[in-house]
């Protein structure tokens, strides 16, 4: 270009630049009360009362439903810290922020005014609209919700010492945020003039002449991963110095001065803040100060220019290195600094083919401003007959000079079936798949109907037919690929067999078809897998190899966001190649797991194959893993992953080392691509965030736990306060619920398919009980947990539908003798000895005397006598008529009972009479078995274990199958009347010992729905006199399901809340107006479950240390290994319906457990071995018996009463009660007992003036130890090894420590969720959460969370103890 075209562009581009004007006052958005804005209150660090949004708003890719105004120049999702935590900080902060001028503002006496609302005004809608065009001309954005803020004339801080500043000297600016359901942005607004000051001065700087410029721009905030740690979130700075301020209104990034826009999140992936920009170009390029989280951001859109069209150039890409499906080894790079890694694509081949390469690293997309999230399986456009396909819908892997693959035949042909086409390929690591063609092979030649091949759908799916073919897709209520069908919700077994060498070091080891089970939580997404028998050397070494187990997470996550767990998508027939590539060693490990479909009882079968080398582990180690992320990538019939995990292994001579491994795999299954409703190529995220692994030595058991989610790619769950309880896993839903997300924190609790009940208890559904099988005729159905089976009757069999049961002939086996003759019959058959011979038909002879019968055989053999001589006393001796035939009707003489037989002498059921009964006429047809007959065969039968059930309810049925009109359950000795079907008539029902209800008497008619409670009825008086619109400030009784009132009131949206008792009336020192609820017990237990189990005592086996813990109606125990919880040894100690169980104590001296019971008003207490009953210590003048200590030296046990508000004792047996306080207490809850000083300290979470006191064990020399910095001090307990007492705070959420003289204190950990109780044990602390509903260990030096336990069915923990095989240190 030459100098005078130069000049020319250089004249035009100047006169472009000043063609344009700054924005005016005028030309903010519309503002003040007028216009419907509230006003922030004047001071100087003033905070908005919440502004709740109609509909989340996603800022960065976490949705908030609420934001605060605050007078420093910012907007937040989190209330607020004081101004001193953040006011002279730079970014990033704590909390999420939007900070259009970030400085110390004071708008003490009336100067300036704040303004803010939420809006839906279309004229507000529609220049967000318009400027969004304009700076991301490529975007598809529509706000329906927008919330404008504006600080109006606002001076800085100033300091009353210092002259104060000019009166002009103040600051106008606008932050204006729009959203729709996906999508946000902000647009920051500075009009000419309106900038006077750039920063303040800090409060403290000491007379320092100095000045902080004021920040502006975006922080997400800190973000938790699990609930254990946390991180600086992303963020995105615009300012730096003064000078950089003053570009707010000088310059802007929209092409207007003092216009400033950003694309500030989206709802399904967002890395980081994305500035307007104007063909792709930012107007200004970023400022001095710009900050990205990890020195990422996303990029501008100008760099996708090209992509279209040219993804790609081989010349500059090398795929030789990269891991496709083949076994060649990767060269890990990372990915470059500035962007995540791209999907990776090979050149064309030398043969013209394309290459699918999988990364060995799968990459996420750059995505351009018009690319948007596509939920998976994405309804695709059938092309037209000889239309050619877009390349990228039809990649495939070349299979040239490879090895034929594997063919596993998924259905085995059944006898009268025509033949069926080919079974699933299986693909190794190692082989490429030719994916044009499809993993299975699908031709429009003989055209597979529905009408021929529907047996090959799920009995719980439909078939539906398509242009190629048809396909299975399961009904509503059940999930998977249509082949197979599980009911939504429930949980999932596994069961199956490992085998195969693994060398650890230089030694191999053999694993011969050892024993693996998987239990999956559905609706939780955790997976826990137990693989018993393996030698000590493996077991160790296996540790790191969670893999194993990561394939039932995978199948069976929890589905964030409209993905897809790994089950639908393969059903239970598929086959997993996976190759382990230790690092530094190179150790290689193969693993194959083989899915082979799902069981009678509905488990998923699969078998697992290992083989290679694995690096030696001492015995002892600990391996800890850290959540993970992991990418999927899928495509028709194959799907695969690649990564890289690290891990560490603990060991006591070595410490601590980092080690890592590489994880290559293929999963393969079956794919129905006829409909247009297939699988395109996509990815999915899987998020394991809790992986625990662990080597039993003593039970040679290897055990993975991990929790799972699967997510699209790039959406990174917030942390679990952010996120709805169904996501975040803290739902109070059965575990064979559903937890269905609502809006923000809303959820509902469905019972799973197959299930019944309110969704937080559910119990299995009887289909075949309740007639709702769809068995046919010759078939019996077989409850199953959540589903049921259909089978044939003896001498049927399924025909080529699989669900008719057609009659077996049996002749066509020849099963008779040669000189008989077989005739067949319905269900059976007959073998009849040709004329002139003699015998069963089974053998003939031509003997005179026939030859003697299976009857006589049988009755023969009975009646011989015993081995010393002597005749068989008792036994039962079959009686055979004149032709050796067993007669229809058989008797025990000794016994009198009689019954039918068939001709082979096989007992017909239900035809079974008790001596003196009325005798059953055996030549009628068999009647089919009724609902009683049905329930109580079911009841019966023995455990998987082949032990009788022992303590189960049985019912009793008449001669005719009915349910005998009254009840009783052996074991309680309670009694009760039934209807018709079983069900128990209220009112009913005696105790052991009471006399009898006549149940042939009628009773009065109960009605349909049970009358309003007063809970109820109080609610709709309130809501009636409220005009049926109650205002946020307004007092609405909150009542349970059940209609009792809920434990918590709280005036309607405010943070004003108390406790109630079972009448509504207000527990006084309750009352509480932060953040943090009162810790209210309910004193009402829940219904309770029929029938009842004995109440007797299931400890844990081969355990030392086992905390106890308090759940309501249960018991249960935990054990320990060290200090790591067991939980999958966890069981259910004791089981107290009817109970809630809150103080727990433990005697080691005469291993004994005891507690208080809230609803019966009791102190208990039972031996901790297996049989041993609850016995009742004290049962009168017990209000709300809540803390409960054992004093072992001195035999005696402590506990608080919060209702009367007293402290008492007793001797252990109960004798010896008095009382030690009775005044200055509001709501006493922990109490301890240190026994080697004879002292007791309790916690009282007034609300007023909480505080933690202490005295003699006799009730002398009390005082206070804490009273300041404590909130609501739940838990207590005792640190023997520093001889501190410590507490945890739910209001504070911290847990500290102190001397017994009051000195040393300090704070253990700042962060808990909602501790109720704690104990200590071997530098750990261990307590129960009512946030997480399970038990939570922080270790004491770390001050770390190290190990959780969720108990599977969510509800509330109260107390927690430990139990020891021998009293520990300072316990006695």
């Amino acid at each position: 270009m030459d100098r005078g075209a130069m000049l020319a562009a250089c004249v035009l581009l100047c006169c472009s630049c000043t063609a344009v004007t700054a924005i005016q006052r005028a030309d903010m958005f519309p503002y003040g009360t007028s216009n419907g804005d509230s006003v922030l209150g004047e001071g100087d660090d003033e905070t908005s009362k919440v502004l709740s949004l109609p509909k989340p708003l996603y800022f960065y890719n976490s949705p908030f439903s609420q934001l605060y105004v605050a007078t420093n120049g910012i907007i937040s999702a989190h209330d607020l810290p004081m101004e001193k935590q953040y006011v002279d900080d730079g970014l990033p902060t704590d909390f999420p922020v939007v900070a259009p001028f970030l400085a110390d503002i004071d708008t003490s006496g009336g100067r300036g005014q704040i303004y803010y609302r939420a809006t839906e005004t279309p004229s507000v809608l529609n220049r967000i609209t318009q400027e969004v065009q304009q700076g991301f001309p490529d975007a598809k954005f529509t706000p329906t919700h927008a919330v404008v803020a504006t600080w109006e004339n606002v001076p800085a801080y100033e300091e009353q010492t210092r002259p104060p500043s000019p009166p002009n000297k103040v600051n106008t600016f606008q932050a204006v945020i729009g959203y729709d359901e996906a999508d946000s942005y902000v647009l920051f607004l500075y009009p000419e003039g309106g900038l006077n000051f750039f920063g303040t001065r800090p409060k403290e700087s000491y007379n320092v002449e100095i000045e902080l410029p004021a920040r502006v721009g975006f922080s997400r905030g800190e973000i938790v991963y699990f609930f254990i740690s946390r991180t600086e979130g992303p963020y995105y700075s615009l300012t730096t110095d003064e000078q950089s301020v003053k570009n707010l209104y000088q310059v802007g990034n929209t092409g207007v001065p003092g216009l400033w826009l950003f694309h500030t999140g989206n709802r399904y992936s967002f890395d980081n803040i994305v500035p307007a920009s104007i063909r792709g170009l930012p107007v200004t390029p970023p400022p001095a100060g710009y900050d990205s989280y990890m020195e990422t951001t996303t990029p501008e859109y100008d760099e996708f220019e090209d992509y279209e069209e040219n993804p790609f150039d081989p010349k500059t890409q090398e795929g030789e290195d990269d891991y496709p499906l083949t076994g060649k080894n990767p060269e890990f790079q990372p990915a470059p600094a500035g962007g995540d890694q791209s999907i990776s694509l090979l050149p064309r081949s030398s043969d013209g083919s394309d290459n699918i390469l999988l990364t060995s690293e799968p990459g996420y997309g750059l995505e351009p401003a018009d690319r948007h999230y596509t939920p998976p399986n994405p309804a695709q456009t059938v092309p037209e007959e000889g239309a050619q396909q877009p390349q990228e819908q039809q990649p495939h892997v070349s299979l040239k000079n490879k090895p034929p693959l594997e063919v596993v035949n998924v259905h085995s042909p059944h006898r009268n079936a025509p033949p069926l086409s080919p079974g699933v390929h299986v693909v190794s690591v190692d082989e490429e798949v030719n994916l044009d063609t499809g993993v299975i092979q699908y031709t429009t030649e003989n055209k597979e109907t529905c009408a021929r091949f529907q047996q090959q759908c799920s009995q719980n799916a439909f078939c539906s037919d398509y242009a190629t073919g048809f396909c299975c897709h399961c009904r509503p209520g059940f999930y998977g690929n249509g082949r197979q069908c599980l009911p939504d919700g429930a949980p999932q077994r596994v069961s199956g067999k490992v085998s195969g060498t693994v060398s650890v070091g230089s030694t191999p080891v053999s694993l011969n078809n050892i024993d693996l089970h998987a239990y999956i939580v559905v609706g939780d997404g955790r997976a826990y897998t137990a693989i018993s028998e393996v030698p000590e050397p493996l077991g160790w070494a296996l540790m790191p190899v969670a893999p194993i187990g990561e394939l039932f997470g995978w199948l069976f996550a929890l589905e964030l966001f409209d993905s897809q767990a790994g089950f639908k998508i393969t059903g239970a027939e598929f086959t997993r190649h996976a190759e382990v590539v230790f690092h530094p060693g190179n150790q290689r490990l193969s693993i194959i797991q083989t899915g082979r479909g799902l069981d009678d009882h509905n488990h998923l079968t699969v078998d697992t194959v290992v083989s290679g080398s694995v690096p030696f582990l001492p015995p002892g180690a600990e391996v800890n893993m850290d959540p993970f992320k992991e990418t999927y990538q899928y495509y028709p019939s194959v799907a695969t992953s690649t990564s890289v995990r690290e891990y560490s292994v603990v060991t006591a001579d070595r410490g601590s080392e980092s080690v890592s491994f590489q994880l290559k795999q293929n999963i393969t299954y079956r794919d129905c691509r006829h409909s247009n409703q297939a699988t395109s190529i996509e990815t999915l995220q899987i998020l394991m965030d809790r992986v625990f692994v662990m080597y039993v030595k003593e039970e040679r058991i290897l055990r993975y736990a991990i929790t799972n989610k699967i997510s699209p790619v790039g959406v990174d769950p917030p942390g679990p306060e952010l996120f709805n309880p169904c996501y975040a896993g803290t739902h109070d839903c059965d575990t064979t619920a559903q937890c269905i997300p609502s809006e923000g924190q809303a959820f509902q609790c469905q019972c799973a398919t197959g299930y019944t009940g309110d969704g937080h208890n559910c119990y299995d559904m009887d289909e075949c009980a309740e007639g709702l099988s769809t068995c046919g005729d010759h078939s019996e159905c077989v409850n199953l947990a959540g589903s049921y089976r259909c089978q044939c009757q003896s001498g049927y069999e399924f025909g080529y539908d699989e669900r008719t049961c057609v009659d077996i002939n049996e002749c066509s086996s020849s099963p008779c003798h040669i000189s008989a003759r077989c005739i067949n019959e319905e269900g059976s058959f007959q073998c009849q000895c040709q004329p002139g011979f003699y015998g069963n038909g089974f053998y003939c002879s031509q003997q005179e005397e026939r030859p003697k019968t299976h009857c006589e055989h049988h009755r023969d053999r009975v009646t011989t006598t015993s081995p010393d001589g002597y005749p068989i006393v008792g036994a039962y001796v079959p009686q055979c008529d004149a032709e050796g035939q067993y007669i229809p009707q058989q008797c025990h003489g000794s016994t009198g009972y009689c019954w039918c037989v068939d001709n082979r002498g096989e007992e017909r059921a239900g035809t079974r009479t008790s001596p003196g009964a009325e005798r059953i006429d055996c030549n009628r047809p068999e009647r089919p078995k009724t609902h009683c007959e049905h329930h109580r065969d079911r009841v019966t039968t023995t455990s998987p274990d082949g032990y009788p059930i022992v303590g189960a309810y049985v019912p009793q049925c008449d001669a005719e199958g009915q349910y005998l009109p009254q009840q009783c359950h052996g074991s309680t000795g309670y009694c009760w009347c039934v209807d018709s079907r079983g069900e128990e008539r209220a009112g009913t029902r005696t105790p052991p010992g009471a006399e009898s209800i006549n149940c042939d008497r009628p009773v009065p008619v109960t009605p349909t729905q049970r009358p309003e409670s007063m809970c109820e009825r109080w609610r709709a008086s309130l809501i009636e006199h409220y005009g049926g619109k109650p205002g946020p400030q307004q007092y609405v009784p909150q009542c349970e399901p059940d209609g009792e009132f809920s434990p918590v009131q709280c005036y309607g949206e405010t943070t004003y809340c108390w406790c109630v008792d079972q009448n509504g009336h207000m527990v006084p020192g309750t009352k509480s107006s932060d953040a943090v609820k009162p810790a209210c017990i309910s004193s009402v237990a829940p219904p309770t479950v029929r029938p009842l189990p004995r109440p007797d005592v299931t400890p844990p086996t081969n355990t030392d240390v086992t905390l106890l813990y308090a759940q309501g109606q249960k018991i249960g125990a935990l054990p320990l290994n060290g200090t790591r919880l067991d939980g999958s040894r966890a069981k259910t100690l004791l089981t107290l319906h009817g109970s809630i169980v809150v103080g727990i104590a433990y005697d080691c001296k005469e291993n004994k457990v005891y507690w208080t019971d809230l609803s019966a008003r009791t102190i208990n207490r039972a031996s901790v071995v297996s049989g041993a009953e609850a016995e009742i210590l004290i049962n009168t003048n017990l209000v709300s018996p809540e803390g409960l200590a054992v004093d072992v030296k001195r035999r005696l046990m402590f506990w608080v009463d919060s209702s009367p508000d007293v402290i008492e004792r007793a001797n252990l047996d109960g004798s010896g009660r008095r009382t030690l306080f009775d005044t200055d207490l509001v709501n006493p809850r922990a109490i301890i007992v240190v026994s080697s000083t004879g002292t007791l300290y309790w916690t009282d979470w007034n609300r007023e003036a909480p505080k933690i006191e202490s005295s003699s064990v006799d009730g002398q020399n009390r005082q206070v130890v804490v009273s300041d910095g404590i909130g609501l001090p739940n838990a207590l307990t005792y640190d023997s090894s520093s001889g501190q007492i410590c507490w945890a705070d739910a209001g504070t959420k911290r847990l500290e420590c102190m001397s017994l003289d009051g000195s040393g204190r300090r704070v253990i950990h700042t962060n808990l969720n909602y501790p109720f109780s704690m104990i200590y044990y071997r530098n750990h602390f261990y307590y129960t959460d009512w946030r997480r509903d399970g038990v939570i260990a922080v270790g004491k030096d770390s001050s770390q969370f190290t190990d959780e336990y969720l108990p599977e069915q969510r509800s509330h923990l109260y107390g927690i103890t430990i139990a020891t095989t021998h009293c520990l240190p300072g316990s006695h």
